[in-house]
């Protein structure tokens, strides 16, 4: 399969549909297959005949299992690029004008949670915790939180489950999300496409300028604190991995409370 096959992207009744098609890497993210994301929905902002985006992946099993671990193992070079798309595909989610849909029918872990939380709506199969959560692994497999691993969850979840996703590594199911009213819709495994296009017909009646200003709106409001946070991630990755002493940690943290209060 070409790498141009591994993001597949169409317009269709006002609606920019963006499917992640790796199924065989359980829809795992390599730094083409991030660059591509980030170009499809720069297309997808830009052109006059969509109204909203939708983002889905094909089969059943996982929605994204995140980045592809296998590419950038042993190679910073590669790591430091895939946090560099990865921050760039969700800094642009947050940012662009038109409403992102993501659909999402099967297990979402790290990088394929964070899309989850970068979209503005959310529509989810409704399927048994085993089939269907949200995982956020970082800590328990020593990889920093980056690329808004921090900042998105808090946007979505406040501070109390933020702090428990990202302490715990634990699995998030459909209940526990239903809890947190996280989910837009919930449809069955059965149906969700054909609901999820029902859904999108009557988002995309709705007047041009209230979606589009909606969203800018918001996002203007947060600009300047979003970028922080998504900086302040990547001051804090960078120190992660050096030998620090108590103390030396303890003065970098007070400083960090300066830089950006």
């Amino acid at each position: 399969m070409s790498n141009q096959e591994l993001i597949l992207y169409e317009v269709k009744n006002r609606v920019a549909t963006i499917t992640i098609n790796r199924s065989e890497k359980a829809h795992a993210f390599n730094i083409s297959m991030l660059q591509m994301m980030h170009g499809r929905l720069l297309e997808a902002d830009e052109d006059e005949d969509v109204k909203c985006i939708l983002i889905m992946s094909t089969g059943q099993r996982f929605f994204s299992a995140g980045y592809d671990l296998n590419e950038i193992q042993g190679a910073p070079e590669k790591m430091s690029e895939t946090k560099k798309w990865g921050r760039k595909v969700n800094e642009t989610m947050l940012m662009i004008k038109k409403p992102i849909i993501t659909q999402i029918k099967g297990i979402a872990v790290g990088f394929g949670v964070l899309m989850i939380l970068a979209s503005d709506l959310r529509i989810f199969a409704e399927r048994p915790k085993e089939e269907l959560y949200l995982r956020l692994p970082e800590i328990a497999i020593s990889a920093f939180p980056q690329t808004g691993a921090t900042l998105l969850p808090l946007l979505s979840f406040g501070l109390t489950y933020a702090k428990n996703m990202l302490f715990t590594a634990d699995k998030a199911g459909l209940e526990e999300l239903k809890n947190i009213n996280f989910p837009t819709r919930i449809f069955p495994l059965e149906s969700i496409d054909l609901e999820t296009r029902k859904f999108l017909k009557v988002l995309t009646k709705h007047q041009t300028e209230f979606l589009f200003f909606i969203k800018s709106m918001l996002g203007i409001m947060n600009k300047a604190y979003i970028k922080s946070c998504f900086d302040l991630e990547d001051e804090c990755g960078k120190a992660a991995y050096e030998k620090k002493s108590m103390k030396e940690l303890d003065e970098f943290i007070k400083d960090l409370y300066k830089k950006y209060p």
